[in-house]
């Protein structure tokens, strides 16, 4: 039986709703799922790199062996046996990671968003690089912080930045691995001194990596985590050596933190999925991920070489860009009279996508940035997205 004439709803939205943004690369991709735009917008993993046929067998496997415990309500921690081989991918002779460290969560903006939940105060000062991880900004938000923005240089984040503005601050994010949007990689020196000034200034240090495994080179840069365990919260994904469709991460932190961090899951959605922890176990337990992820590393490294060699070739002078050793992204950075925003309507018409720097600031937005990414264009299409790219610069610069 239906009510006739209900009267209108009245909407009253929390102020934390209020707050709430679109993030912005996601409304990008909205347009770049046309088939005729080249698009260096979105932070995607190559599903040219996506292990489809061993993920299906560990499917078949896992259900065929064990599915009513993969089909049941899990532990909120996670399932064991992925933890442990976390624990143990990140432990060094001189730091041991125990699983009950690891919180398995729904992909590590999961990890994000409980972070903010248990660290954060409304109010609370949030240290983050310049710029820094849309992402983040986007899940810290909700929770009203004051963010505070480190200096940072073409090798990325400044320790020694971090005095005058640590007072009172409850964390400091940082990407310290071909970071996104930049692709700057930390250097192992300014990490040891990073990791040492956040202990004596008793600051908890978020490492987030999920790009660490996509060195071209195939060098692992030191994790701050093995410096001070104590003091650094470590976030990881499968979602760049695997596949994000999975959306399972991990979040490692000092056992009085990651039980906090628990509760937190729990009132969000009870725990992570057993199933897909169950499969991704299955298909990482006997070292497939040191064959997968070198193949990974080898066409991302081919991908980035093309269009940093079109850049050469087609964007006038004034335009300056990094080169990324690993990841996924290149940070470009135009004259101070060219708005990036601007230029991307007119990339569009001509059929190009990339994501404007400016959302990617805490404070202050730089809007002659931009952030491009490589991995799910083919060359021959980079080179003629690029070319684009550079007559629209050129006739502004």
């Amino acid at each position: 039986m239906k009510i006739e004439n209900p009267n209108p709803l009245q909407w009253r939205f929390s102020e934390r709703a209020s707050q709430m943004q679109s993030s912005f690369i996601r409304e990008i991709l909205k347009v770049t799922q046309q088939p005729e735009i080249i698009s260096f917008a979105g932070g995607l993993p190559s599903p040219a790199t996506f292990p489809v046929e061993m993920m299906k067998q560990a499917f078949d496997k896992v259900l065929s062996n064990n599915g009513k415990v993969a089909l049941q309500y899990g532990p909120t921690d996670g399932y064991m046996p992925l933890r442990q081989w976390i624990a143990d991918s990140l432990s060094t002779n001189g730091a041991r990671i125990v699983p009950e460290q690891v919180l398995m969560v729904s992909g590590s903006q999961q990890a994000l968003d409980l972070l903010g939940k248990v660290l954060i105060d409304e109010g609370s000062r949030v240290l983050v690089e310049t710029p820094s991880y849309l992402g983040a900004l986007q899940a810290f938000s909700v929770y009203r912080p004051e963010f505070k923005s480190v200096d940072t240089d073409e090798h990325g984040l400044i320790p020694s930045s971090l005095d005058k503005v640590a007072q009172g601050a409850r964390l400091l994010y940082a990407l310290p691995n071909f970071q996104n949007p930049t692709g700057r990689t930390l250097s192992a020196e300014r990490r040891l001194e990073l990791v040492e000034t956040c202990a004596r200034l008793g600051l908890p240090l978020i490492e987030d990596d999920p790009y660490g495994a996509l060195s071209y080179k195939g060098e692992p840069m030191p994790k701050m985590v093995a410096m001070n365990p104590e003091g650094v919260i470590y976030m990881g994904s499968f979602s760049k050596v695997l596949t994000p469709g999975i959306r399972l991460g991990y979040v490692v932190a000092p056992l009085p933190l990651v039980r906090r961090l628990e509760l937190a899951k729990q009132a969000a959605d009870l725990h992570t999925a057993q199933l897909t922890q169950m499969v991704v176990h299955e298909v990482i337990k006997d070292g497939f991920l040191d064959q997968h992820i070198p193949t990974i590393r080898e066409l991302y490294g081919n991908q980035c070489q093309a269009m940093l060699q079109a850049m050469d070739e087609h964007f006038p002078a004034g335009v300056t860009w990094t080169k990324p050793e690993g990841g996924m992204f290149i940070w470009v950075t135009l004259p101070k009279h060219i708005n990036a925003m601007e230029l991307l309507d007119e990339a569009i018409k001509q059929k190009v996508a990339f994501v404007p720097g400016a959302p990617f600031y805490a404070n202050e937005p730089e809007t002659n940035t931009l952030r491009l990414s490589f991995v799910t264009v083919a060359p021959d299409r980079i080179r003629t997205g690029i070319e684009i790219l550079g007559k629209l610069l050129s006739a502004r610069v």
